[in-house]
């Protein structure tokens, strides 16, 4: 994120950050460099740019949830600015508060105080104790976290429309009354240092942490947001405190709600509940005016299964004029029709990209290919160079600047289609940028030329000033394997008495409401045997298509073939049998239209280029051109790839995972190997895509702008001469018996803290009613978070650890539970047996009414909010599709859950699960077990 503080607790994910990444993360994580890590950057910040230039666009170019024209905004007496933004999506609202100060404020030698005050943000303040904000986050059912930068803290909900002046309450309590006690920021050091271990652990946040103390050197950007151990064992409460009382002010946030509410009524709640908050005077902020650096060098060695070779660049901030400008030379540099990326395909790189990463002041770009384990480095170096410095020296095409602009432009209209987005996008408008509303960038996109990104290019892509880095894998060492534990572990825990909650929140959240049906989709199978399944949502003149060939890679690939379908699904990004690979990408640029095909595939494209993009998708998903030069680079980079894959840490914990709870020879345990690999030949791809792929596998879910009249007509049109030969094949994967207790260690040079699941299988089959029960349980255990069990003994009492959870985990035939938590070397043992311990007493009592409420609400609540995006709507439908249960089980589980008795719980605890059967894994440095 800088931020690397998800401290506070969230139901579910959050819908619009799915780890809160910008496109940086999401080029390092594709290419296997980020796992693990976050950045600050809120979603869609690639769709913003600064305060534009010239006359404004038409208004059509600027989509309703984002002009300043349709929302209610309003600066109470006391400075809160607040921003209203209606969108019926779903009866789903997000508030977002944005302290403008961050990491950048901190004071000198303490580096992490905002992280470490965000975290205290949810231990409670006057009127709120931390045990009832914990239940009333429970009760709401919905997602709530916070995130440290820089520059802003931001703090979001997400609950039932209804539940607004919950929300609202929570927030005006928090900016004026917060406890911060020393005996709290005492148990809560131990886990933000846990959290500490945990991006320490990480050989992408080491090497990020790097590059920007050598490019914002001298700059408050110097320091990472996160913080250090020995900066948090210094802090106090009294120093948070008066960070506290000189930051967080009403005058110094902006408030953002977005969703199903009533703009005018929501501003008078707001004033009701912000109201009376004084105002302060805020202290000088500190300038961040950053020197670019002269070129430097920097070797890391990962636990990554490639190497890589990166180039960073100083680039300018979010509120620089010439944002605009540089976030299309990003684009242009990171295009698949770029030069950059080119080197994937000439088989010179097996991965290529850029990205861009600004921050409100200063930003830098990092532009990255990786190669295979033991290959040279230098090569692919030298081969990024030569295509960052012809492009400094000549330029890019003008073609690439225009479609860039195009796509940027369209891809704003997407943004009311998730209700936490589009707040998110607010927020990065208002608090990163210092624009009246996301609309306002239209202009500045439109007024980006080609000269100005050839300009630009040749000042930033100046090596003289790049930071130069090789991140090199290691090999983990041989995984160690051990026996079970077995026997009972004794864990003193004295249950917590039942929270009574405030009045206000009581009168909202004690009534459990009895689950009313969800409103089912339009379905229909076209005479080819496709399902076809539509959910209508006008919010946004959008439509998003997601697909799915159901396939068992298991059971398919050939033996001795394994990694065919790696190679065809790799395929896909090489043209058609109409377009080559440039051709069908420029085909989509011009419309714009963003495609990806193969088993899974997805479409997301504007109302009245709907057509086009189906024909498109259908095109390359129904005639790929699987071209022989490609195929014999890729499965060449697939081969490399793996020889790395084999040998690194992450995959040797998958692998141990899956061989704990499995039996010898399972089809699930078959994995590719370099000589597999390269055994395959054009035709065994060309049979495999054949076979595997067939349209009475195949359900294609259309959300948005569209009715089911019109999905349908055009969808049977581009797929309806799509054939299936042959029988179906049964993809089932064959029952596995109960599994037995193991333990195993993967080493991990690269880790100072331990990684660690405890797992096993279980008999349930997934249309078993009981699956409820466990569900319902598992909130109480593992799934309410700060109100967990789990969660309260592991992190909140004792600091052991910095994230746990739990959960059960079905496929058509096959069932399993696991819990996974983090935590230092020496703590992996105390913390297993509290965990166990908490299992065993779902087992011999059923939990309390108190208990049982809270699980009862959160799940009853959420619901609604599994559908606050069109991306959640068609997950939801495309899994219990996959699972071969009705559209309607999501009511099903809701009457069951609302019936349920804690005895119910107890039962199916005691009856499925076995604690004395968890195997334990653990992938990091030697444990003390």
């Amino acid at each position: 994120m800088t931020v690397h503080a998800s401290s506070a607790p969230h139901q579910q994910s959050h819908s619009s950050r799915t780890g809160a990444k910008n496109r940086l993360s999401g080029l390092l994580l594709g290419a296997g460099l980020l796992a693990g890590t976050a950045l600050s950057v809120p979603v869609y910040a690639q769709q913003t740019a600064p305060q534009p230039s010239g006359p404004s666009m038409p208004s059509a170019l600027v989509p309703a949830a984002l002009s300043s024209a349709q929302v209610v905004r309003a600066t109470l007496p006391n400075g809160l600015r607040v921003v209203i933004v209606p969108n019926r999506l779903a009866p789903v609202v997000t508030t977002e508060i944005n302290y403008l100060v961050g990491s950048a404020e901190a004071p000198a030698g303490f580096p992490g105080t905002a992280h470490a005050l965000e975290h205290m943000m949810f231990r409670g303040s006057k009127g709120l104790d931390k045990d009832q904000l914990a239940a009333i986050g429970s009760r709401l059912g919905g997602s709530y976290n916070a995130d440290t930068t820089e520059d802003v803290t931001q703090y979001f909900y997400t609950a039932q429309a209804r539940d607004l002046p919950v929300l609202l309450k929570i927030e005006a309590l928090r900016m004026n009354g917060l406890t911060l006690s020393d005996a709290d920021w005492s148990k809560e050091r131990g886990a933000i240092e846990q959290e500490v271990s945990r991006d320490l652990s990480s050989p992408a946040y080491r090497y990020l942490e790097q590059l920007q103390s050598i490019l914002f050197a001298g700059t408050p950007y110097e320091k990472d947001a996160l913080g250090t151990r020995p900066s948090f064992e210094k802090t106090n409460a009294a120093l948070l405190r008066g960070f506290y009382e000189k930051w967080y002010a009403p005058n110094n946030a902006i408030l953002i709600i977005t969703g199903d509410i009533n703009p005018v009524t929501t501003l008078d709640q707001v004033k009701e509940a912000f109201g009376n908050i004084p105002r302060k005077t805020l202290p000088e902020r500190h300038k961040v005016t950053p020197v670019a650096p002269t070129a430097h060098t920097i070797t890391l060695p990962t636990d990554y299964p490639v190497g890589f070779a990166t180039l960073a660049f100083p680039m300018p901030g979010r509120t620089a004029q010439d944002f605009a400008t540089a976030d299309i030379l990003s684009d242009v540099l990171g295009s698949q029709r770029g030069a950059l990326y080119d080197l994937v395909p000439q088989g010179k790189a097996l991965f290529a990209g850029f990205e861009y990463a600004p921050k409100k002041e200063a930003g830098f770009g990092l532009a990255l290919a990786a190669f295979p384990k033991g290959a040279d480095s230098s090569k692919t170096m030298a081969d990024l160079r030569g295509v960052l410095e012809k492009i400094r020296k000549e330029g890019v095409p003008a073609d690439l600047v225009e479609a860039a602009k195009r796509r940027e432009v369209a891809q704003l209209q997407f943004s009311a289609n998730s209700v936490s987005g589009l707040a998110a996008i607010w927020s990065n408008a208002l608090a990163f940028q210092n624009l009246e509303s996301p609309g306002d960038v239209v202009a500045a996109y439109q007024a980006v030329t080609p000269e100005a990104v050839n300009k630009l290019a040749a000042s930033l892509l100046d090596p003289a000033h790049a930071v130069t880095a090789v991140l090199t894998p290691e090999s983990s060492g041989k995984p160690v394997a051990g026996k079970g534990f077995g026997g009972a572990e004794s864990f003193a825990s004295t249950p917590d008495k039942p929270v009574k909650l405030p009045d206000w929140a009581e009168k909202a959240l004690a009534q459990l409401e009895k689950p009313t049906a969800t409103p089912l989709p339009d379905v229909s199978v076209l005479p080819n045997g496709i399902k076809l399944i539509v959910w209508p949502s006008h919010v946004s003149h959008t439509v998003q298509l997601t697909g799915e060939v159901r396939q068992q890679a298991a059971l398919q690939e050939p033996a001795g073939k394994e990694g065919v379908e790696d190679i065809t699904e790799s395929l896909f990004s090489y043209g058609t049998t109409t377009h080559d690979r440039l051709a069908f990408q420029k085909a989509l640029d011009d419309i714009p239209a963003w495609e990806d095909a193969g088993g899974n595939f997805s479409l997301q494209v504007l109302t009245p280029d709907f057509e086009k993009g189906v024909a498109l998708l259908a095109e390359n998903e129904l005639h790929p051109a699987f071209p022989d030069k490609a195929f014999q680079v890729v499965r060449m980079q697939l081969a490399q790839a793996q020889a790395g894959t084999l040998m690194s840490p992450g995959h040797l914990f998958g692998k141990a995972i899956q061989t704990a709870i499995l039996p010898a020879k399972d089809p699930a345990l078959r994995e590719a190997t370099p000589v597999s690999i390269m055994s395959v030949t054009r035709d065994d791809v060309l049979h495999y895509y054949q076979t595997a792929w067939r349209p009475d596998l195949t359900t294609i879910v259309v959300t948005g702008d569209i009715t089911p009249e019109k999905a349908r007509a055009v969808v049977e049109k581009a797929f309806g001469d799509w054939k299936a030969e042959g029988p179906k094949p049964d993809l089932n994967l064959p029952k596995v018996p109960l599994s037995k207790a193991s333990r195993a260690n993967v080493p991990d040079k690269s880790s100072v803290q331990d990684e660690v699941v405890l797992t096993e299988t279980i008999g349930l089959q997934v249309s078993d009613p009981d699956r409820y029960m466990l569900r319902l349980g598992n909130e109480v255990l593992g799934g309410g978070l700060f109100s967990s069990r789990l969660y309260r003994d592991l992190r909140v009492k004792t600091g052991y650890v910095y994230t746990v959870g739990s959960s059960f985990n079905w496929s058509r035939t096959r069932g399993s539970y696991a819990l996974d938590y983090g935590a230092d070397p020496d703590k992996v043992g105390k913390a297993r047996l509290a965990a166990v311990q908490d299992l065993r007493t779902m087992q011999s009592a059923p939990p309390t009414e108190d208990e049982l409420s809270l699980a009862k609400a959160s799940l009853l609540r959420s619901l609604p909010l599994r559908r606050a995006s069109l991306r959640a709507i068609a997950g939801e439908y495309l899994s219990l599709i996959n699972l071969d249960l009705p559209l309607d089980d999501t009511d099903k589980a809701a009457e069951a859950y609302y019936k349920a008795s804690g005895a119910d719980v107890q039962a199916a605890f005691k009856k499925w699960v076995r604690p004395d059967d968890l195997a334990q894994i653990v992938k990091g440095p030697t444990p003390n077990w």
